[in-house]
């Protein structure tokens, strides 16, 4: 199925605006990263307790911080399924998390005596534990690029294997600064919305590389210009497509998954239309960049 049918765009032209705006969406990020002295973590990485809790009748979220702040823990974060039964209470690292959360649990039974509950989940981390979470993160993250960078120059070449990643770093670079400037929080499931949208760049870039190499062995009397933007255009109607159909399933889970999902959906929502855009607008013009700097390394007449 093809939608856009022979374009001739000229992507590679368009690098210097998209360079510019790139670089003006990750400074946006990392002011904000900044000001709020880095990513407003979880409970998953800072410590804490989770309770869900499923109400016979509906409950508003009101209703339970009036009754929380009556016992001093009206700051906690309080989430509402879409049921309107259920909620998840999550609060920050605590002395005793334990009896923190026998405290809640025991408080919202006496003054919903009328609505009784059931817990369905209690979860407690430790900071020790959250820190520890947090580190091998980071460390899955970095591992994941390097077996990217390894995996693409064994597969393609070193120059593509370069732009490919700098395209995964521009990509967790923004949706990591969009975290910190719409205030979402960075947890577990956050984590894994960060691999995914990894894998979901890498393999949208692989298409446009795959393209570029074939027409690199069939185009030779075409110049090294013509051939990127040739190969993009050529993939360019997988490309939207592909990303079209993910973004209207990842849409509908963002507005109707609920709150619990919120930051998982949201990650993949921006991963998708960021990746989209890194795999032409910054792996390949940075693949391109490199090539040329190859050719004339090696004293070859640039075409």
């Amino acid at each position: 199925m093809r939608i856009i049918k022979e374009t001739n765009i000229n992507f590679m032209g368009m690098t210097k605006a998209a360079i510019i705006g790139s670089v003006i969406l990750i400074s946006l990020g990392i002011i904000s990263l900044i000001i709020k002295g880095g990513p407003k973590y979880g409970i998953d990485f800072t410590g804490g307790v989770s309770l869900g809790l499923k109400f016979e009748q509906p409950i508003r979220v009101g209703e339970v911080r009036s009754i929380l702040s009556g016992i001093g823990f009206g700051n906690s974060e309080i989430k509402a399924f879409a049921t309107g039964n259920e909620i998840l209470i999550r609060l920050q690292q605590q002395e005793d998390m334990d009896l923190i959360s026998n405290k809640i649990i025991e408080e919202l039974r006496n003054k919903l005596a009328n609505n009784p509950f059931e817990i369905r989940s209690k979860d407690t981390v430790g900071p020790r534990i959250g820190s520890e979470l947090r580190n091998d993160a980071i460390k899955a993250i970095i591992i994941s690029l390097i077996l990217i960078l390894i995996y693409i120059s064994w597969r393609f070449e070193f120059r593509f294997a370069v732009g490919a990643v700098v395209a995964l770093f521009h990509d967790v670079l923004i949706t990591l600064g969009l975290f910190s400037i719409f205030n979402f929080e960075v947890s577990l499931s956050v984590v894994a919305a960060f691999l995914t949208l990894v894998g979901y760049s890498l393999n949208d870039t692989i298409v446009v590389f795959d393209r570029i190499r074939e027409n690199l062995k069939v185009m030779r009397k075409e110049s090294s210009l013509t051939i990127f933007n040739k190969s993009i255009n050529q993939t360019l109607s997988r490309t939207i497509l592909t990303a079209l159909t993910t973004l209207f399933v990842v849409t509908i889970i963002f507005f109707f998954g609920g709150e619990v999902i919120h930051g998982f959906s949201f990650a993949l929502l921006v991963g998708i239309i960021v990746g989209t855009y890194s795999s032409i607008f910054i792996a390949s013009p940075v693949a391109y960049a490199w090539y040329l700097r190859s050719e004339a390394k090696a004293g070859l007449a640039v075409r």
